[in-house]
């Protein structure tokens, strides 16, 4: 109820008044069904306005700190992410990636649609990176379709680091939905999950027109994380 009341009522129509969203493809997006949704990430608000142009309801993972904080502000920190249709994933430890998994597969399972990230953070200069091969082992044990989003400007809408959006017209494609039904009981198997990951990267790639780099994002973050800070 929390997440329609500020998707039609409180908060969707602000944003869309504001930010004017052009919308491309949203007809690719099923009616109904498990459909996966494999979108670059600019920005911490792409997981706001994306799911807002969606008809059916959205699920991204969100970081579990989101939604223990303490007082007001952790009150409205957890109201808002459980709103939009987020939940929580402990990204700590080894089982992380198999947690977050875990709870796509329920969600899919029960014929909703789940939001992810494959690069599985955000790109640190706006080009598009090596996806990692959760979203393909979502699609090849869910059996179901994966359709690629492109946030065309939410990195000039929201830069990283920035915390108030500039008030620029929100720019979103959607692409044909992607069928690995060629690989079904394939799950597991690294190299079928690299191809199908690589091949739903490459359609983000188009729809985009992002340069790629055939490089984990996080891996580019922790090099120039070890960077001297010049005098």
């Amino acid at each position: 109820m929390l997440y329609w009341l500020l998707k039609y009522i409180v908060l969707g129509p602000v944003l869309k008044l504001v930010f004017r969203p052009k919308v491309e493809g949203l007809e690719h997006v099923p009616a109904q069904g498990p459909v996966i949704i494999a979108s670059n990430h600019l920005s911490f608000a792409d997981s706001i306005f994306m799911p807002l142009s969606v008809r059916r309801r959205v699920t991204f993972p969100a970081k579990a700190e989101y939604f223990t904080g303490k007082g007001l502000k952790g009150w409205l920190t957890r109201l808002f992410f459980a709103g939009t249709g987020q939940v929580p994933i402990d990204r700590s430890g080894g089982k992380a990636a198999r947690a977050a998994l875990e709870v796509g597969l329920n969600i899919l399972r029960a014929g909703g649609i789940f939001g992810i990230y494959p690069e599985g953070t955000r790109s640190p200069d706006g080009r598009l990176y090596r996806g990692k091969t959760g979203v393909a082992r979502l699609a090849l044990e869910s059996g179901a379709p994966v359709v690629p989003v492109a946030m065309m400007n939410m990195d000039k809408v929201q830069p990283i680091g920035q915390r108030l959006p500039n008030l620029k017209r929100v720019h979103i494609r959607f692409g044909p939905a992607l069928n690995f039904s060629r690989y079904a009981g394939m799950a597991g198997d690294r190299f079928i999950e690299r191809a199908v990951t690589d091949e739903i990267m490459y359609e983000l790639m188009v729809l985009s027109g992002r340069e790629y780099i055939d490089m984990y994002a996080q891996k580019v973050k922790n090099a120039a994380a070890k960077q001297p800070v010049a005098a």
